[in-house]
């Protein structure tokens, strides 16, 4: 899919209706240029403008991994960079950063909290900005690495992750094919749902992803069965890191989840439906989710999403009022990502056939019913303490339309309207070799388009 994320930009159609920043960020500002060509091409994901945080190291080698920053089609080594002493006019939050970016993971930088992050997105916006001294642009060429020559590790060690089902598009449709007459569950409106997922099966983005087995049981079988999932889908959802975290036994605030969110990545939450549709009750999803979860390499951060914040979509009229500690002025104004999210397929005879891959979908952050800051907010109202590394998704985020909705159960109405591809297959749920590509970015009038990369992962057969 050499040309997906080009494609993308052409054709999105997700309208974005962003508040203004009452405290703009000069990182983000849209007059920023980088010494770095490829960072200045407009359909980049990587500009300037969005200096995003991975874990990497030179493919082919034995290094340490480290914490490094996207820029264009490049990898900027920090560390290597702070050992070079390009950081030496910088603040100590700044260095104190760069520190933390010798580690093999990113739970140290999201530690250190939101004052640390700004300084550091500061300084390498220094460095790579057009107007950087020459001697300082000679050394910090050695520190670059291409993306194409990098092998990405998971962003963070994730201790715990949750799930929400925050789509009320993706809840009603799911609804209507489990339970025509009723479905929304009464709770729905006034509580974000999720469940507890596994982190231990969380990967990044690239590696295969084994066809799970389980117990499944057909309408028209009289016991269940064990064996591989016939009805293996995708889930096109939006990842968020915790930065920093609280005792067990306090809350976060609505009005402070912005200084204990560290940002966001691409997530999707592999799901059995035919495991799921057997097991899931009395207490929700279990062997059909836990399997595995792609996500993305690459974490945008909160500050580089600053210029696309906006509220969710509206309500329904007639929806109950968010109870007070789901309701803040901040989230009501900001609380959504103008983001806009697609998935691809790419089967394996489209690939023996030299063919690119296909969208099958394309939807937008602002119409989940839920914001991350609520579901933090919610997730922490009993106590439970949260941790640097922390992940939590989404849900399926889907649209009102058909062409918004974010996984084949929803495509296919549970597989009875198989869609057709474009080299004469069909699908109603993927099948061995399939590969499944993720895409998302942000886009909107006087500021600078910000991609949040691919997240990728090809089906393998049934271990």
């Amino acid at each position: 899919m050499a040309d997906a994320t080009s494609s993308a930009a052409a054709s999105a159609t997700v309208a974005q209706d962003p508040t203004p920043d009452p405290t703009p960020d000069p990182t983000t500002h849209p007059a920023l240029r980088s010494w770095v060509a490829s960072a200045n091409i407009a359909e980049t994901d990587f500009p300037i403008q969005n200096l995003p945080f991975g874990v990497f190291r030179r493919a082919g080698t034995q290094e340490a991994p480290r914490v490094g920053t996207a820029i264009g089609d490049r990898i900027l080594d920090i560390a290597a960079c702070l050992a070079a002493g390009l950081f030496e006019s910088a603040s100590d939050e700044a260095q104190r950063a760069a520190h933390a970016c010798a580690s093999p993971t990113l739970n140290a930088l999201m530690a250190l909290g939101t004052t640390a992050r700004v300084a550091l997105r500061a300084a390498l916006s220094a460095l790579l900005s057009e107007q950087t001294a020459a001697h300082a642009r000679q050394i910090a060429e050695h520190a670059l690495v291409a993306q194409d020559a990098a092998e990405m590790f998971l962003p963070a060690s994730i201790g715990d992750y949750t799930d929400f089902y925050a789509s009320v598009h993706h809840a009603t449709n799911i609804g209507t094919m489990l339970r025509p007459d009723n479905p929304l569950l009464p709770n729905y409106k006034w509580i974000p749902i999720g469940y507890h997922g596994r982190s231990s099966t969380i990967v990044v983005s690239g590696t295969p992803v084994h066809r799970p087995h389980g117990q499944r049981k057909a309408p028209t079988d009289s016991v269940p069965s064990v064996g591989p999932s016939r009805a293996l889908d995708y889930e096109l959802e939006l990842g968020a890191f915790v930065g920093t975290g609280n005792a067990m036994g306090t809350t976060i605030p609505l009005t402070d989840v912005e200084t204990h969110l560290f940002g966001v990545c691409i997530l999707n939450d592999w799901s059995a439906r035919d495991i799921q549709g057997w097991e899931y009750q009395p207490l929700g999803p279990f062997l059909a989710k836990n399997f595995a979860s792609s996500i993305s390499p690459w974490v945008v951060t909160l500050e580089a999403l600053a210029p696309f914040r906006a509220p969710l979509a509206p309500r329904d009229a007639g929806d109950p009022e968010p109870l007070p500690y789901l309701d803040a002025p901040h989230d009501r104004a900001r609380g959504g990502f103008g983001i806009t999210m697609e998935a691809w397929i790419r089967t394996a005879r489209m690939r023996e056939a030299g063919h690119e891959a296909v969208r099958l979908s394309q939807a937008s952050a602002l119409d989940l019913y839920w914001s991350m800051g609520q579901m933090l907010a919610h997730h922490t109202v009993n106590g439970c303490a949260m941790r640097s590394g922390d992940l939590l998704g989404s849900g399926t985020v889907s649209g009102r339309s058909k062409d918004s909705r974010g996984c084949l159960m929803e495509l296919t109405w549970r597989g009875a309207e198989p869609l057709a591809l474009p080299d004469g297959e069909t699908r109603s749920y993927l099948e061995d070799g399939d590969e499944v590509i993720m895409t998302a970015y942000a886009v909107r009038d006087g500021a600078v388009r910000i991609g949040l990369g691919r997240c990728v992962g090809r089906v393998a057969s049934a271990a």
